[in-house]
């Protein structure tokens, strides 16, 4: 019974300790919450707040070194990302309405002249050969801007099918053979008969009608398209034995819009090389550019080792049994 008194006394004071520390704990989890949700409720604000229109806007990121620290920094790195994206479209925009505007001009004005002031037949036909070829431009602006916007979103459409390499370069110099006659130019073919690839056609003959176009505008000598075994896939290649590219100019000539004879991009409005590198990234492979010893420029496209896979029939223009690519 000795210890009954020492009982009685400790029950008392857990009767006491007891609902006090569970209001301590209460007002503590209530503090931590109120912490935890006004920065939330910083966060709400300031996300509220940003717009397209106000540029390196982030959210405050509280620095607890929990959950919320980390969702904080996540949501800014999708801003990050979302932000430079808008920046790639509000240029893309600003560089296709600069090229546009040109060609749009010149046909407004040679329609006018041909309206209002051609005095003869011949000077009426001249005007209207001025628009057709202005009309001709707008139409391979146009598509070549669809182009670069397609491999943008990573759904440009391919219809793949096993090729002769030669069959392809043969079909790249019948179509230059003029052009290079007129330039007092050579045109030649290099490659073994029996090499194929896979790919489509019709975008790498645009890809490589593009640096065969180029060669011939910027560079000098004979142009030599060739075809080579790359371990693995293969190499396809454009050379000439021009002045090459300037200096500093090397890392950036694939960039769209690149302008002037240096740039060596093709179509006049800089998206000739973009386009060469749109259609071998879509094929899964890239495209590269250096200068040759002795004089003289290189472009290489370089497709991987594949297979084609079957894919089933998609809804959409320009998708409808399209074919993919499986690496070897």
């Amino acid at each position: 019974m000795a210890d009954a008194p020492s009982w009685r006394s400790g029950q008392r004071k857990l009767l006491v300790a007891g609902p006090v520390a569970l209001v301590l704990a209460v007002v503590l989890g209530y503090l931590l919450a109120g912490t935890g949700l006004r920065a939330v409720e910083v966060m709400r604000r300031r996300a509220a707040e940003i717009s397209a229109d106000r540029r390196g806007e982030r959210l405050p990121v509280p620095a607890s070194g929990d959950e919320l620290e980390r969702l904080g920094s996540t949501l800014n790195e999708m801003l990050a990302r979302l932000e430079a994206a808008l920046e790639r479209e509000r240029d893309f925009v600003a560089e296709a309405g600069h090229e546009l505007r040109t060609p749009l001009a010149l046909l407004r004005a040679e329609l006018d002249f041909a309206l209002h002031h051609a005095d003869s037949e011949t000077e009426l036909r001249e005007a209207l050969r001025e628009a057709s070829a202005e009309t001709d431009r707008l139409v391979q602006l146009a598509g070549d801007l669809l182009l670069i916007a397609s491999s943008d979103r990573e759904w440009l459409s391919l219809r793949l099918e096993t090729i002769r390499a030669r069959d392809l370069l043969d079909s790249v110099q019948n179509r230059f053979a003029w052009r290079a006659a007129e330039h007092g130019r050579s045109l030649v073919v290099e490659g073994p008969v029996e090499l194929e690839l896979n790919g489509d056609r019709l975008r790498l003959e645009q890809a490589l009608g593009n640096l065969v176009e180029n060669a011939l505008r910027h560079g000098d000598g004979t142009v030599r398209i060739a075809a080579r075994r790359a371990d693995p896939g293969v190499e396809l290649v454009v050379t000439d034995e021009g002045p090459g590219f300037a200096d500093g100019l090397l890392e950036r000539a694939f960039d769209r819009f690149s302008s002037g004879d240096e740039s060596r991009s093709g179509g006049g409005a800089g998206l000739g090389l973009a386009i060469v590198d749109a259609i071998a990234r879509a094929h899964g492979g890239s495209a590269s550019a250096r200068n040759v010893d002795g004089g003289g420029a290189e472009v290489r496209i370089s497709l991987p080792a594949t297979e084609l896979v079957q894919a089933p029939q998609m809804g959409g223009e320009g998708r409808v049994g399209a074919q993919s690519f499986r690496p070897v």
